[in-house]
């Protein structure tokens, strides 16, 4: 099967199940108030780039000669605590570019106040398309968006862009297909770090969202591409979680490609996803990431809507 026409297979499956759902409003509001943590990522320039956490997902704030450059907003209902922390890091009064990694309410929840300010706002098309709508996902309960307008992405890419911020060079790039379909990755190669996105997280098994257009096969190509882009000592900030390095990604790599083989053998013998979670292909790496049985199903799910024919 081709890779488009698995693709639109796929996407006709998903949306069937999205249309028989039952759909609840999510609420992001109803969380509680963020208390975020700043920690400065280049030595002896303060403010320069810094880590935050604590407002749904990891955020970097880069200071900037007209307002700081954000990498994802976290979440609606942490978004006042997460800008006056950015704000507060970087000494710039307002955001003027937020780069969403992709489109899920944890990193999309800043994108009103920031564009109501007159920020640019940069993502991948697909993010795009998905903010203007309600979307239901395999990685929260009931449905998010439409946002309004004012939240959308105003510059989008189908494949890669750049830009320069700070005097530095920044690159964000299309990681098919990995945790939704709309997924990116940014690059600042000056100062040897990275940040991920929705397909890595620091401390646990990442989440494949198969309602999205996400695959097992995409996780794994995810994963070759950001380690052919890094050296073991790069940086790398996951959706969630402690930074890693480089080497950790190439290592996550060859794990997720045994795994990627595995489930083909499993497939061939008649296995559900059941089965799959049963027989713990994982059990080695389970003391350092957790109980991997929704990331096992998930992926096995996704094999099977790309391969098995009903």
């Amino acid at each position: 099967m081709s890779p488009l026409s698995r693709r639109r297979f796929l996407r006709g499956g998903l949306e069937a199940l999205a249309a028989a759902a039952v759909s609840a409003k999510l609420r992001p509001a109803r969380a509680a108030a963020a208390s975020v943590s700043a920690t400065d990522l280049i030595p002896g320039d303060r403010g320069a780039m810094t880590l935050l956490q604590g407002a749904g997902c990891n955020v970097i704030a880069v200071r900037g000669p007209e307002g700081s450059l954000l990498i994802d907003g976290g979440l609606a209902a942490s978004s006042e605590s997460l800008l006056a922390a950015a704000a507060s890091a970087t000494g710039n009064a307002r955001v003027d570019t937020l780069i969403n990694t992709h489109w899920h309410p944890s990193q999309t929840g800043s994108n009103e106040r920031v564009g109501r300010e007159g920020g640019l706002i940069i993502s991948h098309e697909v993010t795009r398309l998905y903010l203007g709508r309600s979307a239901l996902s395999a990685c929260y309960p009931g449905s998010y968006g439409p946002l309004p307008k004012v939240a959308w992405p105003r510059k989008t890419t189908r494949d890669k862009g750049s830009l320069e911020f700070a005097g530095q060079h920044v690159d964000y790039v299309y990681l098919p297909a990995a945790h939704t379909d709309g997924d990116l990755y940014v690059h600042f190669p000056e100062r040897n770090l990275l940040v991920a996105g929705g397909p890595v997280l620091g401390d646990r098994w990442p989440v494949i969202d198969i309602r999205n257009g996400a695959w097992v096969g995409g996780l794994v190509n995810a994963y070759d591409v950001l380690a052919s882009v890094t050296k073991p000592d790069t940086r790398i900030v996951p959706a969630n979680g402690g930074l890693l390095t480089g080497a950790e990604i190439a290592r996550r790599r060859d794990i997720y490609h045994k795994l990627f083989t595995q489930l083909f053998v499993y497939l061939n013998k008649g296995f559900g996803p059941d089965d799959v979670v049963a027989a713990r292909p994982l059990k080695a790496h389970e003391s350092e990431l957790g109980d991997p049985t929704r990331f096992l199903a998930g992926a096995y799910e996704s094999l099977m809507y790309a391969y098995v024919p009903n």
